[in-house]
């Protein structure tokens, strides 16, 4: 009994053997209408018909609830990405895939994550759209009111978007399907060997 490891990681390797699958941090990012929710909902689906163990972690819930009392401020942003990136480590050390879909404007918030993590159990997914597609797509109007001043600090108007230098999955959804920005991601993962046999 005196034997047992206490460490918080003492079953890492346990689960991964048991769930066939690397603790892993899917993070997508890029502007408000670029396609990070779409995709982040179709890569679940895929990964769940895989048989892998994977979650979601969606914005509007993180908002309403972890991170209710923090604003739209350029550090309240960088605060709720952090908070964020902690709740997705803590997926990824029980051997979860955990998809994040955030705006996530900064490129040093991104950066700090990836830093905490084991090479490769990062994998950033640049859901790349130029801007006037994106404010096309806009069925919320938040575009709009950004533009009349209404909503302050709006990425991409009013706040700059930091895109990444080298992400690991490049998508272009102006131009890409659905399952074409689908499939590119899910070579990456099964070529970064993700996946254990």
């Amino acid at each position: 009994m005196n034997n047992i490891d206490k460490s918080p990681n003492a079953n890492y390797s346990n689960r991964e053997e048991l769930f066939k699958q690397k603790g892993t941090i899917i993070w997508f990012t890029g502007l408000s209408g670029a396609g990070k929710t779409t995709l982040s909902l179709a890569l679940e689906k895929e990964l769940l018909n895989q048989g892998a163990i994977v979650y979601v972690l969606d914005g509007d819930l993180i908002r309403n609830g972890l991170n209710s009392d923090l604003g739209f401020s350029e550090e309240d942003r960088q605060e709720n990405i952090r908070r964020i990136g902690e709740v997705a480590k803590l997926f990824a050390d029980a051997a979860f895939i955990v998809i994040v879909a955030f705006i996530s404007p900064f490129r040093e918030g991104r950066d700090r994550i990836r830093n905490t993590l084991e090479p490769g159990r990062f994998v950033e997914v640049f859901v790349d759209c130029p801007l006037e597609i994106c404010e096309e797509r806009d069925t919320k109007g938040l575009y709009k009111k950004a533009r009349k001043g209404e909503i302050k600090d709006f990425t991409g108007i009013s706040s700059p978007y930091n895109p990444p230098y080298k992400p690991e999955v490049h998508l272009h959804t102006e131009r890409e399907s659905v399952d074409e920005s689908l499939q590119k991601i899910l070579q990456h993962l099964h070529e970064s060997g993700m996946f254990l046999s």
